[in-house]
């Protein structure tokens, strides 16, 4: 399949090969509503419809080939931003793959909505390994309970999950609960370096990253 350039092209050649993805089962991918518990579609496998390129300054190229959106090399953020309609409300799930391609730093900075506010999952930070939330009381992914290292393989999907209640935020990697915290009561916020992601974006720092899969789904309200 050919590549798919965004509008932003021009800005620079970019080289690495994205190993072809395989089909997914079917997915929800209407525009409208979807009902409790199932899937909606994202990310069209095309294109980047329902997303901008998120203006941090000095992002790299996004570009879409072989149904894999991959935010190239930035200075030090590349990104998107959802642009569509139909956020999701609480409670839901998120969950897209991911990889890094190449890099040492995070291939996945999930920026999502809690309220109103948005709290980001990181992978891969710091170094190539820290994973956590960042911001719980104005505590980042480097300083709060979520803190913890994971290592990551170059050029290896990772399925990510991010689930958000009233009164919580989990989160999954390859069906591994790595995140459950109690969020009742706690200032829920985002670094500044990521806040043009609100309120749903992912970002890679200084790292080129691949992303395909993206999908969220309403969850049945508490009683």
């Amino acid at each position: 399949m050919g590549d798919r350039w965004s509008r932003r092209a021009f800005i620079r050649a970019v080289g690495g090969v994205i190993p072809a993805c395989g089909r997914f089962p079917p997915i929800l991918r209407g525009p409208g509503a979807q009902g409790a518990g199932e899937w909606r579609s994202l990310f069209d496998g095309s294109s980047l419809r329902g997303w901008e390129e998120t203006p941090f300054g000095g992002e790299g190229l996004v570009r879409v080939v072989n149904e894999t959106i991959v935010l190239e090399f930035g200075e030090p953020l590349t990104g998107i931003t959802w642009a569509g309609n139909h956020l999701p409300a609480i409670p839901y799930d998120i969950r897209l793959d991911a990889q890094r391609l190449a890099g040492n730093d995070f291939f996945c900075g999930l920026t999502f909505p809690v309220g109103t506010s948005a709290c980001s999952l990181i992978l891969g930070g710091w170094g190539g390994s820290l994973v956590g939330l960042s911001s719980l009381d104005e505590k980042d992914a480097t300083e709060n309970e979520t803190t913890q290292r994971i290592r990551f393989d170059d050029h290896r999907w990772y399925a990510v999950r991010v689930r958000v209640t009233a009164d919580r935020i989990q989160g999954w990697l390859d069906e591994q609960r790595i995140i459950d915290v109690n969020t009742a009561g706690r200032r829920i916020s985002v670094r500044p370096e990521v806040d043009a992601s609100r309120p749903l974006g992912i970002a890679s720092y200084r790292t080129r990253a691949g992303l395909r899969r993206i999908e969220t789904r309403s969850l049945p309200a508490a009683d």
